[in-house]
């Protein structure tokens, strides 16, 4: 079952997501038979009480017309109560077990599927997180993973209820009046096909309202994470204002879709007062005609009011059904996204042992772009210390995003100890890399921990000499809980300075052969900057560093300045070479003012 939407101009396949859901299902398939048994069990007292009520009217009118004497109709009712009691033990016993086996059971599906999707998005590429809103992602997580919970409340509380009662009202009415059964039996078709029907076709404002909400929790979850620009520009209105658009938008999609529901309640009240009144007709008719015992008659309305609370509660769960699919294929449009970096079949995992890099005629574009990188020739030995300079797009952070691999050249090749990056596994690539970024997004998490998270492994002692070597032990020694301190949601509650400082100390733990430092200490003053140089100084001690710097004076020491501009390697020497020399360079270093280059 699928529709295009047109509006957002997008396929909505249910047909997919209930494969996806049965999928889940298949590991626990014995619990899913198990609860249906139960199902079935629950369902079969309930019609019991209803034949109890019969036989009890029944005997007690040949009671009281002196055709069944006092004996007899003791004995009846011992049977009676006996039955009940046996019925009410089965249903408490049933009930405790089949909630118990619906908790269990949509709490395994629901980390299934949280877990599938969390590992399939955590290993897309870089350029689908830059180009996905955190917000929204988390949206979808939550609401997809939560559908499981209606789609199983649906098959279990209201389908296979429904199912097996109707199976049973209309088995034990044919034995009686066939054609009761017959209008109980045709006016739950109808009132089922109409649930469906019109479920169906609310899914297109479902999506519509989903993609909305998404926006708008997309957005919210932005606007909180810049709270400081907004302050600073005092744009707290205008921000309102903008919020406000967005929720109001939200607000007229949510009630187009909940419209559906009272188109719902009209018509499903009139099909059941027609049936109603016809099953009250006919029946009643045989009973004055002396076709149909009271019994009989009090039987077939009492199996008919109590099909009503299934009816009822289908058509409720038809449409949570419904809502809990359209949620699960928001999230499931992320498994038709594919990693557009793929590793090659059975590719090795690569270690470095001396830190060699090459980057072989490499040229690489965004998209349909122009060239940001073009025909780069770049060799870097173990333990050199390589700074890339150049103005603001000139491709310095670019090489090291292919370096990365967080995309793949479009021609040539970048190697490492000789091994062509595309042909060893891109997390281990990643982990043979260290680096110490402009700003340091940290966890919500503990100073230790932050820090070791480059080296979980790594003792206590290790993780606390990389703290002292970044100078972090002078600083955690007047926090009351010392290392133990949480940092805030991506460090807000450290100063730059001493979010660089866990950094470098993250960076040490990770011991690789081979370091990037991208702008490391531009965002931070000049005192907390000259500190910082020298830890990371002493990081890049052995190992074969990357240095991007748009402040000159801090790569004075390297031992090979790369000058690119327009995606291009312009010039190459070291500093007292390049200083001496017209072009970009020194064009770079006369431009600086306070040792930064302007833009």
């Amino acid at each position: 079952m699928a529709f295009i939407n047109k509006e957002t101009n997008e396929k909505i396949d249910f047909k997919e997501n209930m494969k996806l859901y049965l999928k889940l299902t298949a590991r626990y398939k014995w619990v899913f038979v198990g609860i249906l048994v139960l199902a079935f069990v629950l369902e079969v007292a309930r019609v019991v009480d209803k034949f109890l009520f019969k036989v009890v009217i029944d005997n007690s009118s040949e009671f009281l017309g002196e055709s069944l004497q006092l004996p007899d109709f003791t004995q009846v009712l011992i049977y009676v109560v006996g039955v009940f009691i046996l019925s009410l033990v089965a249903k408490v016993l049933v009930h405790y077990f089949q909630s118990r086996w619906i908790n269990r059971f949509d709490a395994r599906i629901m980390y299934d599927l949280k877990k599938k999707f969390f590992d399939h998005i955590i290993q897309l590429s870089h350029n689908f997180h830059t180009t996905h809103k955190t917000g929204s992602l988390i949206s979808r997580m939550t609401r997809g993973s939560r559908s499981v919970e209606g789609i199983s409340n649906f098959i279990f509380y209201n389908l296979a209820v429904l199912v097996i009662q109707i199976i049973l009202v209309g088995g034990s009415l044919i034995y009686f009046d066939p054609l009761s059964a017959l209008i109980i039996v045709v006016t739950s078709v109808i009132f089922i096909s109409w649930g469906f029907f019109l479920s169906f076709r609310q899914q297109r404002a479902q999506k519509i309202t989903n993609k909305t909400e998404d926006l708008e929790r997309g957005t919210m979850a932005d606007m909180f994470t810049n709270i400081d620009s907004i302050k600073y520009f005092g744009k707290e209105e205008a921000i309102k204002n903008k919020f406000s658009n967005l929720s109001t938008d939200t607000q007229r999609k949510m009630i187009k879709f909940w419209d559906y529901q009272t188109y719902f309640r009209v018509v499903n009240t009139l099909i059941l007062g027609i049936g109603t009144l016809l099953l009250f007709y006919f029946p009643l008719i045989k009973l004055m005609s002396g076709e149909m015992e009271v019994g009989t008659v009090a039987f077939i309305y009492t199996v008919y009011l109590g099909l009503m609370a299934p009816l009822f509660g289908f058509v409720h769960g038809v449409r949570n059904f419904y809502v809990a699919l359209g949620d699960l294929d928001s999230l499931s449009e992320y498994a038709k996204i594919s990693n557009e970096i793929i590793d090659k079949d059975n590719s090795p995992n690569l270690v470095v042992r001396d830190g060699n890099i090459e980057f072989k005629d490499i040229s690489f574009g965004y998209g349909s772009s122009r060239k940001v990188i073009d025909g780069v020739n770049l060799k870097i030995n173990p333990g050199e210390k390589v700074a890339l300079v150049g103005h603001s797009g000139s491709g310095k952070t670019t090489l090291v995003k292919l370096l990365y691999r967080f995309y793949d050249v479009s021609d040539g090749g970048i190697y490492v100890d000789g091994k062509d990056i595309k042909k060893v596994n891109q997390e281990s690539l990643r982990a043979e890399l260290s680096i110490v970024p402009q700003e340091a997004v940290l966890f919500d998490d503990t100073i230790y921990n932050n820090v070791r998270f480059s080296n979980p492994r790594a003792s206590k002692g290790k993780i606390m000499e990389a703290i002292k070597f970044a100078q972090l032990d002078k600083f955690l020694k007047d926090l009351p809980l010392k290392e133990k301190t949480i940092v805030g949601e991506r460090g807000v509650k450290l100063s730059g300075g001493e979010k660089q400082r866990v950094s470098i100390a993250r960076a040490l733990l990770a011991n690789k052969k081979i370091l990037v430092l991208d702008e490391a200490t531009s965002a931070l003053d000049s005192k907390t900057e000259n500190e910082i140089q020298r830890a990371l100084e002493g990081l890049m001690e052995g190992r074969t560093s990357i240095i991007i710097a748009h402040r000159l004076s801090t790569i004075m020491g390297a031992d090979k300045i790369v000058v690119m501009d327009k995606g291009k390697i312009v010039q190459v020497g070291r500093h007292d070479d390049l200083i001496k020399k017209a072009g970009v360079y020194r064009e770079l270093w006369n431009l600086q003012k306070g040792g930064y280059i302007e833009e």
